[in-house]
């Protein structure tokens, strides 16, 4: 069976790291065009759409022929952004897409494969959310909390996300516990069922994911399981104005 899909890409003006992001030029285009038109190039994707919350993103997209939804600055979170998006597109209160996935807009080179390995998740009809994780190779990257880390089951399913490097290899020096143990990376990209999607929209925050700081946390503490796949392209997420020095000779 056919699974219909909708791609969202949430785009915020108003970041505190790095405003107007969205719309920092790198050689000649838009970080958000950059995205928007890596996503085009998957073929799992019925229809993309950019969801933003600034008339200069809106225009911006719109003049450069992309598909564009204005939605509300209320919203803390991207799967809050694309639950209106959801909304809008819903007749009846059924949704016309059988899966969402929820597309990171500040990783101008996205690579395609990464979307169609993620949709591929729910040709199991037991996946309600998916996620991609990529195995750490660096000591520097296992240690930093702005890496996220993923410890997931034996099959694939999320045990838990955090910013520490988690497990805790016993009677084993830091710096060797690559060498005992697979550690995994937490890739930001998401995709939910959209029947699920209005669901976890209305669960009320988690102990962990206050402490932590991670929205998906908030899934898992209410029961919700998070299936992941297993990536080994390094995604180059754009934060700071300091990380445009990393996509040197990738535009």
């Amino acid at each position: 069976m056919s699974i219909s899909t909708l791609g969202v890409i949430p785009a915020r003006y108003a970041s505190s790291r790095f405003p107007g992001k969205p719309l920092v030029m790198i050689e000649g285009k838009s970080m958000i065009m950059r995205v928007y038109e890596q996503t085009l190039k998957t073929t799992v994707l019925d229809r993309v759409i950019v969801s933003t919350d600034d008339e200069r993103i809106f225009n911006h997209v719109k003049d450069c022929g992309g598909e564009v939804m204005m939605t509300s600055e209320s919203h803390i979170s991207g799967t809050s952004r694309i639950g209106e998006v959801v909304e809008h597109l819903s007749f009846m209160n059924h949704c016309p897409y059988d899966v969402i996935v929820n597309i990171q807009g500040d990783e101008p080179f996205i690579d395609p494969s990464q979307i169609d390995l993620i949709v591929s998740l729910f040709n199991n009809p037991e996946v309600k959310i998916g996620t991609l994780i990529r195995k750490i190779s660096d000591s520097e990257e296992l240690l930093n909390p702005n890496v996220v880390k993923a410890v997931v089951d034996q099959d694939g399913k999320a045990m838990y996300f955090s910013r520490s490097p988690i497990p805790f290899v016993r009677g084993i020096t830091q710096d060797a516990w690559l060498d005992h143990q697979s550690f995994y990376k937490h890739i930001g990209l998401y995709a939910y069922r959209s029947s699920v999607l209005q669901l976890i929209l209305n669960l009320p925050e988690a102990p962990q994911e206050l402490a932590e700081s991670l929205e998906q946390l908030r899934w898992l503490y209410h029961g919700y399981n998070i299936h992941t796949a297993i990536t080994d392209i390094e995604t180059v997420g754009i934060d700071v104005p300091e990380d445009l020095l990393k996509l040197t000779n990738k535009a």
